[in-house]
């Protein structure tokens, strides 16, 4: 779907901070991000938003899952049923911990299925794990 803007496109504009203290020590630093491309049932974007607006994040931060940025791409074919987002983890190994955490959470399970009493929002996930290089400006 997105074959055409690189996952660079994507994280490249969060880049235009200074370095900043507690981040990365460098490029042997083990923080990974996480670039996620939810394809969205079409219709149920609106109800995917909110749930990540009024639940998913606070959840995902409870379980050490730090919250970058998220998108809604403008133009078509993916607008209106994409939603594209990057999150940190302390390190590749943290992350598999904190989506189990995550994903076994009563509170999430009960927000899930609530969120999905008329059908599934989300068609497909994708998931890439990335490291900043040691040349990238370091995020916020």
């Amino acid at each position: 779907m997105l074959r055409s803007v690189s996952a660079a496109a994507f994280v490249l504009p969060l880049s235009a901070g200074a370095r900043e203290v507690g981040q990365e020590s460098g490029p042997g630093g083990d923080t990974v991000y996480e670039l996620r491309i939810y394809h969205v049932v079409p219709g149920k974007l609106d109800e995917l938003l909110a749930r990540f607006r009024d639940y998913t994040m606070k959840l995902f931060e409870r379980h050490g899952i730090k919250n970058v940025a998220y998108w809604t791409p403008v133009d078509e074919p993916q607008k209106g049923n994409t939603v594209i987002y990057i999150l940190q983890h302390p390190s590749r190994a943290a992350a598999a911990d904190n989506w189990k955490s995550f994903q076994d959470d009563p509170e999430w399970k009960k927000v899930k299925a609530k969120s999905e009493e008329n059908g599934k929002l989300v068609e497909k996930i994708d998931s890439t794990f990335m490291k900043l290089t040691d040349f990238s400006p370091r995020l916020r």
